[in-house]
Parts: C-alpha cells; sequence; structure tokens
C-alpha cells in the first residue's frame, strides 16, 4: 500500500469517526426537543416565553462563522496560506462573539425574570438553558478543534494537497451551525 493510499484511508476512516459522533450528537439534542415537546403540556408550562434577539445575533454570528470557514478550507486547497491564516483568524473571532452572544441573551432572559434554576425557575427556562449550555459544551470543543487546525496551519502542516485536518475541522463546525440552526428554530417557533 502506498503512502497516498494509506491518507486516503485513514481521511476515509477520520470523517467516517465524526459523522457517527455527531449523528449521536445530534440525537442527544433530538431527544431533549422531543422531550421539550412533551413537556409543553404541563400546567406550569410558560407558553409567553420568548427568545431574546441576541440569539438571532448569534445565530447570524454563527452563520458567518460556518462560511468564513468553509472559504478557509478552499483556500487552503487553492494553496492560499495568507488567506487561510486571515479567514481562520476571522471564524474564530466570530466563534467567540457567537458564545458572548449567548451570554448576553442569558442575561436578557434574567433580566426579564426568568431564571434558569433556583426557586423561580420554571420548566421552560430550564430546558432552554440545558440546551443551550449543552451547545455550548459542543461549541468549545468547536473552538478547541479550530484552535487545533489553526495551530497546524501556523505549523504548516497543511497544504493544498493535505487538508484532511482542516476538512474534518470544518466538518465539525459546520455541524455545530446546523444543529445550533436546528436549536434556534425549535425554540423560536415551537
Amino acid at each position: 500500500m502506498s503512502l497516498e493510499e494509506h491518507n486516503e484511508r485513514k481521511g476515509r476512516s477520520s470523517k467516517m469517526l465524526l459523522w457517527f459522533a455527531m449523528v449521536s450528537m445530534f440525537m442527544m439534542f433530538a431527544g431533549l426537543t422531543s422531550a421539550y415537546v412533551v413537556s409543553t403540556s404541563r400546567p406550569d408550562w410558560l407558553n409567553e416565553f420568548v427568545l431574546p434577539n441576541a440569539f438571532i445575533i448569534s445565530t447570524i454570528v454563527m452563520l458567518l462563522s460556518s462560511l468564513t470557514f468553509h472559504m478557509a478550507k478552499n483556500a487552503m486547497k487553492k494553496g492560499n496560506r495568507s488567506a487561510t491564516t486571515t479567514l481562520l483568524l476571522v471564524t474564530l473571532g466570530l466563534g467567540v462573539t457567537f458564545v458572548i452572544a449567548q451570554f448576553y441573551g442569558f442575561s436578557q432572559v434574567v433580566a426579564s425574570g426568568y431564571y434558569f434554576t433556583g426557586a423561580e425557575s420554571t420548566v421552560t427556562t430550564s430546558f432552554l438553558y440545558i440546551v443551550a449550555v449543552l451547545h455550548l459544551a459542543h461549541l468549545f470543543a468547536g473552538i478547541i478543534v479550530l484552535l487545533v487546525v489553526i495551530y497546524n496551519h501556523f505549523k504548516q502542516k497543511y497544504n493544498s494537497s493535505q487538508t484532511l485536518g482542516i476538512e474534518l475541522g470544518a466538518m465539525f463546525w459546520h455541524f455545530l451551525d446546523i444543529l445550533w440552526v436546528y436549536l434556534f428554530l425549535f425554540f423560536y417557533f415551537y
């Protein structure tokens, strides 16, 4: 087996493992949103709860970050290292901005008189809190992945013919984006 065949097999295996991980993560969130739907029949459910605008802003930021990561991957495939560097750093900045917007959104929820835990909390806000915190945990993992991709990029481990790390990072980042859009739309419209 040649080195090229070995790298191709390694790439396919890595992508398949990532797909299995992403599907299992999505199933966890599907279970939580299903529990949310079932819980809406509770007498103590808040029907008038509205998501703050910070979550709309964070959704736009997440979509932009997915676009910049995709553009970074394409720039690396074309051998454009400087564009890749810029786009990866912009993606990191957008990821951090997303996290900040999320915490601002949580502060808006609390300022509206809805608490996530304690005696004044409701099952509605607790569900929102659990789902958002779990997504943020996955996003922190995504930021760590992005930092590893940036580090490897600066160590010149990627080139136009070796982009597996950037491809895997972008796949996971796009998954986080799709997952957040699903969660946002679910909570916004349900």
